[in-house]
């Protein structure tokens, strides 16, 4: 038995309450939110995990309260029904998820992803500062048998299999030839002045022998990607999966923040070179300017919410598994009746994803880039019920669907890129999700 028995039945203690209203339980366990949404996913239509730099974590299965909304103000739809929000208990954590463009993923692989979702979930488990709760939610009308059925009958799930799903086949959408004669195309707008920078992505479709297990990909992506933004959000038969190292937003009482991220080198194979390749980063007027268009971008977009803004003079190095970046980390103090949702209105896409200027971008993206986005390179995360929460940008991801993984990645193009330069950098940020699933 994955719960207590004294947990189990304080949950269904607290559950049974006036049907006509939303019923919550909030009761303290020992079971950690990953192993619980990967012994519960099984039983749900939908299951999510979430995993955030300071150490915040939620695994969650089923739906109590979901909001939707796509087109051009998807997020300013989303705040209007949030005001509908029933009463929450405060440790309550709603998860938020959207694509990259604004009206969603027409594609079939994307099929359940909406453009945006707000999502409370039936029940959750989580983990904050090294206190874990379980909180359940059971709508008007609805009857608290099968939850309590679930919490009381799951078992421990089986440790995760060794990186690696048998044999497997590798093709890319669009092909490396295509993508770079995409990228070309992107060079000569820049050069001519219609654009100053767009983001071109690619993916790369791996099938494997052994089905793969979405949340068993999570648990070695948070192994070796710390200091990122760890994710599975499963609809169906279909998870998306990834570990992000970018913050789009995130907000505490008042306080805002923003991590952009522009300008990528290798790692090194060694301490020395690590160094010595992120120095030349540091140094490289090609990245520098890229980066200073994003965070440019970002702050004339946050001046007119915000009261105070804190922006560093000059980029530092964020270091992950496979690549480095440049990071500049922007703060501020919202202004009265700004919050998270808006936000996202305003920031949402930056010019790391998307481009600049951002209309040009996103219809250059439209004509060339030959795929769907999906919700990659859209946002993952979470908000409580005071505002407070932090939104990831669905980075170095893949979607899972059985024996099938398309993975996605995207680089900045300014007028001083190499396409061949571009597409080797593509392959290194797929590098921790396409080694876990190709390892032999």
């Amino acid at each position: 038995m994955l719960l207590t028995p004294f947990a189990v039945a304080a949950a269904a203690s607290q559950l049974c309450g006036d049907a006509s209203r939303f019923r919550f339980a909030v009761v303290p366990v020992a079971v950690d939110p990953l192993d619980f949404v990967t012994a519960a996913a099984p039983f749900s239509a939908s299951a999510r995990y979430l995993e955030t730099p300071d150490g915040m974590r939620v695994g969650s299965v089923g739906t109590a309260w979901r909001i939707v909304a796509g087109g051009q103000r998807r997020f300013e739809r989303l705040e209007t029904q949030w005001a509908e929000r029933p009463s929450l208990p405060a440790e309550a954590k709603l998860l938020i998820g959207f694509s990259f463009a604004a009206d969603g993923g027409s594609a079939e692989e994307w099929h359940g992803f909406a453009p945006a979702e707000l999502t409370l979930p039936s029940v959750a488990v989580m983990d904050e500062g090294g206190r874990r709760l379980l909180v359940a939610a059971v709508p008007p009308g609805a009857e608290v048998d099968g939850l309590v059925w679930l919490l009381r009958n799951l078992d421990a799930a089986e440790p995760p299999r060794v990186p690696g799903y048998g044999d497997h086949s590798v093709h890319s959408v669009p092909s490396g030839p295509v993508w770079c004669a995409a990228v070309e195309e992107a060079i000569e707008a820049i050069r001519t002045g219609s654009l100053h920078k767009v983001v071109l992505a690619r993916s790369v479709v791996v099938r494997t022998e052994m089905g793969i297990d979405p949340f068993e990909v999570v648990h070695h992506l948070r192994q070796r990607s710390p200091y990122c933004h760890v994710y599975g959000w499963q609809i169906g038969d279909t998870a998306l999966v990834g570990a992000s190292p970018e913050l789009l937003v995130g907000v505490r009482g008042d306080q805002v923040r923003t991590n952009p991220l522009a300008g990528t080198a290798r790692r090194g194979d060694s301490d020395e070179e690590d160094r010595t390749v992120g120095e030349a980063l540091l140094a490289s007027d090609k990245d520098r300017s890229e980066h200073a268009l994003v965070v440019d971008d970002i702050v004339a977009r946050l001046r007119p919410l915000t009261g105070r803004l804190v922006v560093p003079h000059t980029p530092s190095l964020r270091r992950i598994a496979t690549v480095q970046h440049l990071s500049t980390e922007i703060k501020g103090t919202m202004a009265d009746g700004v919050s998270l949702l808006r936000l996202l209105d305003h920031l949402h896409p930056t010019p790391a994803v998307g481009g600049t200027p951002r209309t040009e971008a996103m219809a250059f993206i439209d004509k060339m880039e030959g795929m769907d986005r999906g919700w990659y390179s859209g946002g993952i995360g979470w908000v409580g019920p005071g505002g407070d929460g932090d939104v990831a940008v669905a980075l170095r991801c893949g979607l899972l669907t059985g024996h099938t993984a398309r993975l996605y990645a995207g680089n900045g193009i300014v007028a001083e890129s190499e396409p061949e330069a571009e597409l080797v950098e593509t392959r290194w940020k797929f590098g921790p999700l396409f080694n876990l699933l190709t390892a032999t």
